[in-house]
């Protein structure tokens, strides 16, 4: 099968605020062969940008639009989608947002092929069984540490074992407010529920400052301390992982190819490692890392905080990795993240998930309920219109 078309949706929440909260636009990648066989992706980035990095003029031989290496090529199997990654790997080089463009796209060629051969991904990928999850309600931190443990206790409510919280204030202001919100979490959920608490990379490679939150979490006998650095940051994850404790050390989802998630691995000393298969290169790459943790004695868990077609892309690469059971899981996305699928994946009474036995992703895009959020997107050079939005249902070319 050739690929015939490749086109962006970019949709959005009529106001984005400045809350770290990636749920509230969304890019979404449809694919279509010359079959008429169509497959859906999501990018996880700035809309714009993504898609200017498949329509861009090229500057020189590898910086290359990504749609120089897509649009026309064949894709019969499994190999072809890796065969793709090398080819954008290669032509775009020197264009940095290639990699989250070719996520979206990758994950839409996985979905088409699953749908076309009527197999779940997670099959494609060579796994045997579909293995349940427990997911973790992803929270941002709230604004007080009473409005913390208020949110926490929700969450136990609604039957969640594990719960994350993050962002919002915490590493911004002092030790004491930190651990106070820390201890307000640990109340909330009580004694028997995972909590893990994300940074949001807030001190840099700041060693020292990682160090001062330790002793609070490590009395609230926290799972993990997320993203306390850059992600590329290796040394200043090594010399914290030396003093956590049993407090774990987890990254990951700013890599953007695999080599950075397997650095964290291999000299960052994370215990867990978080890969979001729409920036790092699509589900081969997030499927390369979780064979590299799982060598290497690290807990593979996904990362996604929007959809559930990302969720469902996320998943895929360690749902046959029976002991690899903790799931990131998005339980506050913004209407559009939730509208933009007719199917989602739920909770079930055990407190657990699974993703789709359902051929591709499992997962159908919502088209009509998506038209509310869609802005249109119109690119020129010189005065000529070099890109211009696709209509839901109306496959067009682009990138050429």
């Amino acid at each position: 099968m050739r690929i015939d078309s490749v086109d962006f949706f970019y949709a959005s929440m009529p106001e984005v605020t400045l809350e770290a909260d990636g749920s509230q636009d969304a890019l979404l990648v449809r694919v279509v062969g010359d079959d008429g066989s169509v497959g859906w992706g999501e990018c996880e980035a700035s809309p714009l940008t993504s898609i200017a990095a498949f329509v861009t003029p090229r500057s020189h031989g590898v910086c290359q639009p990504v749609s120089a290496s897509v649009i026309g090529e064949r894709v019969d199997g499994v190999a072809d989608i890796s065969r793709l990654s090398q080819l954008v790997a290669r032509n775009s080089m020197d264009l940095l947002q290639a990699a989250h463009t070719w996520s979206g796209v990758e994950i839409a060629l996985w979905d088409l092929l699953g749908r076309k051969l009527e197999q779940p991904v997670w099959a494609l990928l060579g796994y045997q069984r579909n293995f349940a999850k427990v997911p973790y309600a992803s929270m941002l931190m709230g604004d007080t540490p009473q409005s913390t443990l208020e949110r926490a206790r929700e969450a136990r409510a609604k039957g969640f074992r594990a719960v994350k919280f993050g962002w919002g204030n915490y590493g911004t202001a002092d030790v004491q407010d930190d651990a106070d919100h820390v201890a307000a979490a640990r109340e909330g959920l009580g004694p028997d529920a995972d909590l893990l608490i994300d940074a949001g990379q807030i001190w840099g490679d700041n060693v020292a400052l990682a160090i001062e939150r330790l002793p609070a979490l490590q009395k609230a006998g926290a799972t993990w301390l997320e993203e306390p650095f850059f992600a590329h940051a290796f040394k200043a994850y090594s010399d914290l992982a030396k003093v956590s404790g049993g407090v774990g050390l987890a990254g990951g989802e700013g890599a953007h190819n695999e080599h950075m998630a397997q650095n964290l691995i291999d000299f960052g000393s994370v215990k867990f490692i978080q890969v979001d298969s729409a920036r790092i290169g699509g589900i081969g790459p997030s499927k390369s890392v979780a064979e590299h943790a799982l060598r290497n004695d690290v807990t593979f868990v996904n990362h996604t905080f929007t959809s559930h077609l990302a969720l469902s892309a996320s998943m895929q690469a360690f749902v046959g990795l029976e002991s690899h059971r903790i799931c990131e899981y998005p339980v506050e996305p913004k209407s559009v993240a939730w509208d933009l699928s007719v199917d989602h994946i739920e909770v079930n009474s055990s407190g657990e998930i699974m993703a789709p036995d359902a051929p591709g992703l499992g997962i159908r895009v919502d088209e009509k309920a998506l038209q509310p959020y869609l802005r249109h997107v119109e690119i020129r050079i010189d005065g000529e219109l070099s890109y211009e939005s696709g209509a839901l249902g109306t496959p067009t070319m682009v990138g050429l």
